[in-house]
């Protein structure tokens, strides 16, 4: 039995120092540690310890596919509808923790003026309510990003890399423990380590900001929205009405801003709640271009990440979230 026991010990540790590289002998490591001791306080051999057994693949296990594609089916579809798909499926999931997290969506919105329904979606896009947070152990992904790859994001990610630590300090938590995803970003609100020094927030009043922890995640990204800008109540987009099936004839996208006086033969299907310069948004579809108006506070969402397509889906998940919560459980 012991001599069992002592062959599997011997296969463990193998395997493990095969899967690990030591960086500590590369000189822009040493540097950066050198930087991390004399200027931020950590110790010399802390900071050895884990340079020296840095995981040679940092992916945890094998993320979900998100859309299955047969007889041609993803080919008669437009880049929307595939983008999308995957996401506007989570209203069940928004309810649910829409209404068992009502208490800190209200503090929230009454602290912040983040309507809920748009903390949940982003939760539910980011990391699934919780379920996905990420497939990467951020410190050996950080350094692998930031030490192997000599190009214009190495420095971007050694700053990251320098946040996590510092972070990891103040929260006391082992940096080497922290899951996260393929660009470093962690817990429910996927904030990447630089936005989370700058965002996070104590909104349970523990004592710690923590990502994985759903009142700080909920407090985070209503603070997030705020600080860029958020308008309580305006309307966020608008889908309009044009002549023909594809929109070519101006550019679109949330860095084009329009006044609304100057889009002839575009007009809103619905009452829109927002009096400023909009931008055109284009969702291709399989056979024709839905376009929408984006405000202000559309914007607002493309701060979080930047892009038409994920703000948009942030707004349609909130919308269908905020509908199907009003049909089971009445006024929020």
């Amino acid at each position: 039995m012991k001599k069992i026991i002592l062959i599997i010990s011997i296969f463990l540790i193998t395997t493990l120092t095969l899967n690990a590289v030591d960086y500590t002998k590369r000189k822009s490591v040493k540097k950066f540690m050198h930087t991390m001791q004399y200027r931020y306080g950590f110790k010399k051999k802390t900071l050895e310890r884990w340079f020296k057994n840095v995981r040679k693949n940092s992916y945890i296990r094998r993320l979900r596919q998100g859309l299955f594609c047969y007889g041609g089916r993803c080919d008669s579809m437009g880049s929307w509808d595939i983008y999308s798909y995957q996401f506007l499926k989570r209203v069940g999931g928004g309810v649910y923790f829409m209404h068992k997290f009502r208490k800190t969506l209200k503090r929230a919105y009454k602290k912040y003026g983040i309507e809920p329904e748009y903390i949940v979606a982003t939760i539910g896009i980011e990391s699934e309510y919780g379920l996905m947070r990420g497939d990467y152990f951020v410190f050996d992904r950080l350094v692998h990003l930031a030490f192997d790859k000599n190009d214009r994001r190495a420095k971007f990610y050694r700053k990251q890399l320098i946040a996590l630590l510092r972070l990891s300090a103040r929260e006391k938590i082992n940096p080497k423990k922290i899951r996260g995803s393929s660009s470093g970003a962690i817990g429910l609100a996927q904030f990447i380590p630089t936005t989370y020094k700058r965002f996070a927030v104590d909104f349970n009043h523990d004592g710690k900001k923590q990502m994985n922890n759903v009142f700080d995640a909920i407090g985070s990204i209503a603070y997030y929205f705020k600080k860029h800008g958020w308008r309580r109540g305006e309307d966020v987009a608008v889908r309009v009405k044009y002549e023909g099936l594809r929109f070519d004839r101006l550019p679109t996208g949330y860095t084009h801003k329009y006044y609304r006086k100057s889009l002839k033969g575009i007009k809103p299907r619905e009452d829109f709640n927002y009096h400023g310069m909009v931008s055109l948004i284009k969702l291709e579809r399989g056979g024709y271009d839905e376009l929408w108006y984006g405000g202000r506070n559309f914007y607002v969402i493309t701060r979080y990440n930047q892009s038409s397509y994920y703000a948009m889906v942030v707004h349609q998940l909130a919308q269908k979230i905020k509908r199907a919560y009003k049909k089971r459980y009445g006024k929020f």
